[in-house]
């Protein structure tokens, strides 16, 4: 009996997970569970009608992938076809979720194209079973399907085949 109540519960979990080719099912941050660093709800709805890459972050992780960061700045893609969304699981560090916010708000302003989002209870942890205490990457295309998703550090050939990929998806 465990094991058909395991099997279910795997089966389940798979129908949330983040898969590439399809669209995830909807999902809103607002409220108690966090939102947009710049005030609102952000709704997965938003990854569309451009090329997206998503960072969703433990912010005891924030420089996992700081070579991929620094070589999306460097492509510098079209702004009008691209966007990026840094997504911060506040829920997987110890750090004082006020000294993550006063510092995220900074972002915003430096980075006023980046979308920054707050997650303070691991909304995508338990909707897109998205890995937790890492550092994942998705990339949609402007229909908001998934094209990318990894959990940890992408390296120097995984960087170039997702910079193809971006490119591809204009």
């Amino acid at each position: 009996m465990k094991k058909i109540v395991l099997m279910i519960a795997l089966l389940m979990s798979s129908l949330w997970a983040v898969s590439v080719g399809e669209v995830p099912k909807s999902v809103t941050i607002d409220g108690d569970d966090g939102g947009l660093v710049a005030g609102g709800a952000w709704n997965s709805s938003m990854l569309s009608e451009k090329v997206h890459v998503l960072f969703y972050v433990d912010p005891d992780e924030k420089d996992t992938n700081e070579a991929f960061s620094a070589a999306l700045k460097a492509a510098a893609f079209d702004r009008s076809k691209y966007a990026s969304v840094a997504i911060v699981n506040l829920a997987a560090t110890w750090k004082p979720n006020i000294v993550i916010e006063a510092l995220l708000k900074s972002k915003q302003k430096k980075f006023p194209h980046a979308i920054y989002v707050k997650d303070k209870n691991k909304v995508l942890v338990k909707e897109w079973d998205l890995k937790d205490d890492s550092s994942d990457i998705l990339v949609f295309d402007k229909s908001g399907k998934v094209l990318y998703t990894k959990a940890g550090k992408l390296d120097t050939a995984e960087i170039a085949k997702v910079l193809s990929l971006i490119k591809e998806n204009f």
